[in-house]
């Protein structure tokens, strides 16, 4: 039997992963002294309440290998294979933890997959995954389609607010101010290296859905996939944004909420798409 195996960055409900029988590794986030296990023991509007009211900036640890070596060694025993589906290389060291552990299961059957990316990008990765694997698919040749699918599954949103970039370190309090003043709302993506890009920045949010609508206009969808709107905390902007998708005909299979993984970065009412390009 080939188990999918995702980690906490994918966005899965509890629920939803023990309906489809995926094996589940958490990471850690720490607000102040305070440390929870996502997607286990802190609801997500919960964490962007906490995220608003401390003021402190969240810190994530990666699952350790010994988290991943359980499930690998539970495998090996059932002679079961395991198809890992994993948070950005660039963004985590999860894929490095969950090759450690591979390697101290001493086991050729378990298939690494780095997504070079997160949220619900894994999600749409894991259920291909998860069909194929109904299909009668041997793991080596699921993990060589994902490989090949990766690059084709796009993220697209546009943040309400700079703050929470500039508490991670990845602009400075300087450009922050000046950003907030201007109300710049930057479009960001998760670019085919694995990496945070910003794709533009936009005054306004009216401007930033503009943004967004146009780069999509230019893409050939995949409608063999889903399409996911998506939003942080806070429906309102994201509603806005559905709207304009209606009107342009484009499909939304569903509205998820970011968790906190990726939630931590882009602060409250941030919005944007998930889709798979031809």
């Amino acid at each position: 039997m080939v188990k999918i195996l995702v980690d906490s960055s994918s966005d899965y409900s509890l629920e939803e992963i023990q309906e489809k029988g995926y094996l589940f590794v958490p990471v850690t986030i720490t607000i102040g002294e305070h440390s929870y296990t996502d997607g286990v023991d802190l609801e997500r509007n919960a964490f962007f309440e906490l995220l608003i009211r401390s003021g402190e900036f969240p810190k994530t640890a990666q699952p350790s290998p010994e988290v991943f070596l359980k499930h690998f060694r539970e495998a090996k025993a059932a002679g079961d294979e395991v198809v890992c589906i994993l948070i950005s290389s660039e963004l985590s060291g999860t894929c490095q933890s969950a090759l450690l552990a591979k390697n101290m299961a001493g086991y050729e059957k378990i298939h690494i997959v780095d997504s070079l990316s997160a949220t619900y990008t894994i999600k749409i990765l894991a259920d291909y995954a998860g069909t194929l694997a109904k299909q009668g698919m041997d793991g080596a040749h699921i993990a060589q389609r994902l490989e090949q699918l990766k690059s084709r599954v796009k993220v697209t949103a546009a943040l309400n607010t700079l703050e929470y970039l500039q508490k991670g370190g990845r602009i400075s309090k300087t450009a922050a101010a000046i950003g907030e003043m201007a109300n710049l709302k930057p479009v960001i993506t998760v670019t085919e290296n694995g990496t945070i890009g910003v794709l533009g920045k936009c005054i306004g949010k009216n401007k930033a859905i503009s943004f967004i609508l146009h780069h999509i206009r230019q893409t050939a969808l995949d409608p063999g996939f889903p399409v996911y709107s998506i939003y942080s905390y806070g429906t309102q902007n994201c509603e806005a944004f559905e709207e304009k998708l209606i009107a342009e005909n484009i499909r939304i299979d569903r509205r998820l909420q970011i968790g906190a993984t990726i939630g931590t970065h882009i602060g409250p009412e941030a919005f944007g798409l998930i889709y798979v390009t031809k």
